[in-house]
């Protein structure tokens, strides 16, 4: 079946600045339709929701499905599911129906797609034992399933138990979840799937995607296997990778401040096969927002399987920023249009003080809402009876519903130079901080 699934997620959907959290890589690979004829039960969700669009868009997605798996299994000039494999359709609402039994017409398939409309609640369970009740207990195929849904289960029996009993009757399950107007329940597709979860299951909120997830679990499965992988994973530059845990499967190693590279000898050949690797990553940035974690990510094996990564995304908090003294104040101008070279007046700028710029920054962790903090910094000449100053700020207190992190800038101090400035100097700076409101005082 070639690659079935890849995932690429993180275990922390916000974090602080500077905070680390775990990555994990996973993929499934399975053996060639081919040589091992396979039983598919295409179950797909028409409750209510699903009306307009999304209905649409799941079916252009099934019936390319149903396309790609003729086209591998050598029947797609007859219009058939060719080489012993076939496939069936079981779609659900409040109840569900089987819709095609296992065959191998391309057009019976299709035509069972097409008839579907949309309407009532969902019944996750109903849609379980139906499609595991097509599979023919004497048949020596394996046993797929891929359940479609955009929504949480509404009435019918707990599908968690249903499916629990067809994964251990040796049904491979797959889910793709669309988070429709009514809600996911990503746990619950990740208790239906086989394990790994991160191998079995895909979401996504766009019903524009339906297709290509269809299109490449469909491509995947008609390869065999995987032979000579390799992935190399390159963060952006907002994160940094801490280390690797030793794979169960396969070699990793770090390359770079930002990359890795695992690789992988075999996947798949011989039966379905998942392999997942857990790498440590940093934030080193500034910014506070929604941030990418992957720059690029590279995949490849002899089969040349197409396998796609998501690109998970975290919110960072880097908190507030302060700055305790004011900044120059801006002068504004502008430029005509195909003007070659701009000249403008600043205007005056008053030399307060000679000697060198020094500007500080630091940042107070975890400062609580509506308390002020009085902080101090120190900076001092490194030799002996030289350059000392020191200034104190109060810093507003926040507003947030729970403690963060300020970022402090632009705390500027003016270093008299007694020698020539060309010369290196060494200083030393500290700095102090307390709230100055009390619990009793807010």
């Amino acid at each position: 079946m070639g690659v079935t699934n890849s995932n690429k997620v993180a275990d922390a959907s916000a974090i602080c600045c500077g905070d680390t959290f775990k990555m994990t890589l996973a993929l499934t690979a399975a053996p060639d339709i081919v040589e091992n004829p396979t039983d598919i039960v295409l179950v797909l969700d028409r409750s209510g929701s699903m009306s307009g669009a999304p209905l649409a868009d799941m079916k252009v997605g099934a019936k390319t499905f149903i396309d790609i798996i003729s086209e591998s299994t050598g029947g797609a000039g007859s219009g058939e599911i060719g080489s012993g494999s076939r496939m069936g359709v079981v779609s659900f609402a409040a109840n569900a129906s089987v819709d095609a039994q296992l065959v191998t017409s391309v057009a019976d398939l299709k035509a069972a797609v097409d008839g579907i409309s949309a309407g009532g609640g969902t019944n996750h369970g109903d849609a379980f034992l139906k499609a595991q009740g097509l599979f023919e207990p004497s048949s020596s195929n394996a046993r797929v399933i891929v359940m479609f849904t955009d929504g949480v289960t509404t009435s019918g029996p707990a599908p968690g138990p249903i499916a629990a009993a067809a994964r251990a009757q040796g049904t491979v399950i797959y889910c793709i979840g669309l988070i429709g107007s009514d809600g996911l329940d990503v746990a619950a597709l990740n208790n239906w799937a086989t394990d790994p979860d991160d191998s079995h299951v895909a979401v996504t909120p766009d019903a524009a995607d339906l297709e290509e997830l269809f299109a490449e679990l469909a491509a995947n499965i008609s390869k065999p296997g995987a032979t000579n992988v390799l992935i190399k994973e390159k963060l952006t530059s907002d994160f940094e990778l801490v280390d690797i845990d030793p794979p169960e499967i396969g070699m990793a190693i770090i390359t770079g401040l930002r990359s890795l590279r695992w690789s992988i000898d075999s996947l798949g050949v011989t039966k379905s096969e998942s392999a997942a690797l857990h790498f440590t990553v940093r934030h080193v940035g500034s910014q506070t927002g929604e941030v990418s974690v992957n720059e690029e990510i590279e995949y490849s094996d002899d089969e040349q399987n197409e396998v796609k990564f998501p690109d998970p995304k975290v919110y960072v908090d880097c908190g507030e920023v302060v700055h305790p003294e004011p900044e120059p104040e801006p002068v504004e101008f502008s430029s005509a249009p195909c003007e070659e070279q701009v000249c403008y007046d600043m205007g005056e700028l008053s030399l307060n003080a000679q000697g060198r710029l020094v500007e500080l920054g630091l940042t107070l962790r975890s400062v609580c809402p509506s308390r002020r903090v009085a902080l101090g910094v120190l900076l001092e000449d490194g030799e002996e009876g030289g350059f000392r100053s020191f200034k104190a700020f109060v810093i507003p207190a926040q507003c947030g519903k729970k403690c963060r992190d300020i970022r402090v800038e632009g705390i500027r101090f003016v270093v008299t130079d007694t020698r020539c400035h060309c010369l290196s100097r060494d200083f030393t700076a500290r700095a102090i901080a307390n709230y100055m409101d009390t619990d009793a005082e807010l």
